[in-house]
């Protein structure tokens, strides 16, 4: 359990400073095919339906690449 939160922590330091210092490795999040994006007057709804999916691929995998 120790090693996931470090693991976890890591990578979420990692996503801070590529989203400080490289925005462009991020600009691909919620502008993917299936994302969902609805502006009705001053109401904004997003539902990033295939960002999620891509991120939870990439972190299963992750998390099966360290388990072994």
């Amino acid at each position: 359990m120790a090693r996931l939160l470090i693991i976890v922590g890591c990578v979420f330091i990692a996503v801070g400073i590529a989203w400080l210092y490289a925005p462009w490795l991020l600009n691909w999040f919620g502008k993917l095919p299936g994302d969902i994006r609805i502006e009705v007057g001053r109401t904004r709804v997003f539902i990033p339906i295939t960002s999620m999916i891509v991120i939870s691929i990439v972190l299963t995998l992750l998390i099966n690449l360290f388990r072994r």
